[in-house]
């Protein structure tokens, strides 16, 4: 708690050991398992079946890395110094004023972002990620739940994956990164068993983007040459696709109890994005998405949640379009662009209502990941 505020993360990072896959992949996919990176401090750079993400951007430049590495080594001291185990990671919680964390991968963001791999070996990475991810949560079981994995590869093996994270492992939540896989977008009836599976089991599919890889990313990774470009405008861009997809495609139609969170790429835009949906919903959607029957404001409010970020001052305009009770907290640790270990305090300072401040820092969180509060 800070400050007499209940916090609740809903996108909180680990930092997966290098060797995670190789302790805890099925043995028949050992010789082909994700190699984590260990080429600089602080890597999360991964190897999978040839391919190394994240990709470099079309124009490195020597002076970012000892910036960036400037920039982490005074922030995660403590943390470097247990390499970032469960224990730094509920030291940090304490640090930040979280009382509860939904964790997310870092380096495990880019082991299934590949075209084309082994259906198997997809479930089998997943599979492995997510068994990591339970141990790591034992430390405080009360206090931190995962979010699986699971692989679009093999849609049945991503249903199986779902309920066995839910079931056995006490997760409250699966993601997948908002990147279309093997040519099928998000509102391909392929997908349907999953989503299907979610409503059941009342969790949130989220959708969370990440750095360059081998799948297609609206920001197109061609016509943006330096890192900086990149994450202004990968993250959000990614997040739009697919919101728009869900929606225009009907999933949260067919879907009206499936929960969906657009993670890492701010909130801002929504107002925007949801705004324009209905300009061309009523314009030409008629004609190409008779299936929707309500606004795609109405869908959002009804099912969806975005993430603001803790200096997002811009997002005080979401209550005005009636999108408050759906935004969550994100703080992002332990990543480069965060405010810890003063998000919380951060976010207390930004030009929102107290009511606001407690939905957006614990209610709409508990809501979104099913806690009974």
């Amino acid at each position: 708690m800070k400050n007499g505020y209940k916090a609740m993360d809903s996108d909180m990072h680990v930092m997966e050991p290098c060797d995670l896959w190789q302790k805890y992949i099925d043995k028949k996919y050992l010789d082909r398992a994700p190699i984590g990176l260990n080429r600089h401090k602080r890597d999360l750079g991964v190897e999978v079946d040839g391919k190394v993400m994240p990709k470099p951007t079309p124009r490195p430049n020597p002076e970012l890395r000892p910036l960036r590495e400037k920039i982490l080594n005074t922030r995660y001291q403590e943390e470097e110094a247990r390499d970032f185990d469960n224990v730094a990671q509920v030291r940090a919680m304490d640090k930040e004023g979280l009382d509860v964390a939904i964790l997310y991968p870092s380096r495990g963001l880019f082991v299934l972002a590949v075209d084309g791999l082994d259906p198997d070996l997809a479930a089998a990475i997943a599979k492995a990620y997510n068994d990591w991810m339970f141990d790591f949560c034992k430390v405080a079981p009360e206090r931190m739940f995962g979010a699986g994995i699971v692989a679009p590869h093999n849609i049945s093996a991503a249903v199986e994956e779902t309920r066995r994270c839910v079931k056995e492992l006490g997760f409250k939540s699966v993601l997948m990164r908002p990147n279309h896989v093997n040519g099928k977008m998000w509102s391909d009836p392929y997908y349907d068993p999953l989503w299907e599976e979610c409503q059941k089991l009342n969790i949130p599919i989220g959708f969370h983007e990440a750095g360059r890889v081998y799948l297609p990313q609206p920001a197109i990774s061609e016509l943006i040459p330096s890192f900086t470009m990149f994450n202004t405008l990968s993250f959000p861009m990614a997040n739009m696709f697919a919101c728009s997809d869900m929606i225009y495609g009907g999933v949260m139609e067919r879907f009206p109890k499936l929960k969906v969170a657009f993670l890492e790429g701010n909130c801002s835009w929504l107002p925007w994005l949801l705004w324009r949906m209905e300009e061309y919903g009523e314009l030409t959607g008629i004609a190409e998405h008779p299936q929707m029957k309500l606004k795609p404001l109405e869908y959002f409010q009804r099912q969806c949640w975005g993430a603001v970020e803790c200096d997002e001052h811009v997002a005080k305009f979401i209550p005005e379009f009636g999108l408050e009770n759906n935004i969550v907290f994100s703080t992002d640790y332990p990543h480069l662009d965060v405010k810890y270990p003063h998000a919380v305090d951060s976010f207390l300072k930004q030009p929102f209502s107290e009511p606001m401040k407690r939905k957006v820092l614990w209610d709409n969180c508990a809501r979104l990941y099913g806690f009974g509060y």
